[in-house]
């Protein structure tokens, strides 16, 4: 388990993410084996169709998978993910990731993220499963 430093120094390492910058992505918890992801949705996360793209929802519900799986001050490496997408939002909307750890063994750990829209709605439910070597 990390320190209290540990902990602020991984969260500030999550927070900073450029690629999640460039989205637009910001992390809005965060504690062991769990974290909070959110986004607005504007024009440039649109596919052609109008509606959010799956790749903008998935790289929403992936922040919040790598910033919990790696909560523990451990580095964790992705293993396999999935994501069922379940609804779309809409422009404007704030769309919200909660990742949570369901299990923690030996070198690997599994989480499953919830992904909704500012009601609530679920939207997408992504799991992953990562590999832990320091472990």
């Amino acid at each position: 388990m990390p320190n209290s430093d540990e902990q602020a120094a991984i969260r500030e390492r999550a927070a900073n993410d450029p690629f999640c910058a460039r989205v637009g992505i910001d992390l809005a918890d965060f504690g062991e084996g769990y974290a909070e992801t959110t986004l607005t949705l504007d024009e440039d996360h649109l596919n052609f169709h109008g509606t959010p793209h799956g790749g903008v929802v998935y790289t929403l519900a992936d922040a919040a998978f790598a910033a919990a799986s790696n909560s523990h001050g451990d580095a964790a490496f992705a293993l396999e993910t999935n994501i069922s997408y379940l609804a779309a939002a809409e422009v404007g909307d704030t769309i919200r990731a909660v990742a949570e750890e369901t299990h923690l063994g030996g070198r690997t750990a599994e989480y499953e993220v919830v992904v909704s829209d500012e009601s609530g709605d679920r939207i997408a439910t992504f799991r992953g499963r990562v590999y832990k070597p320091s472990r």
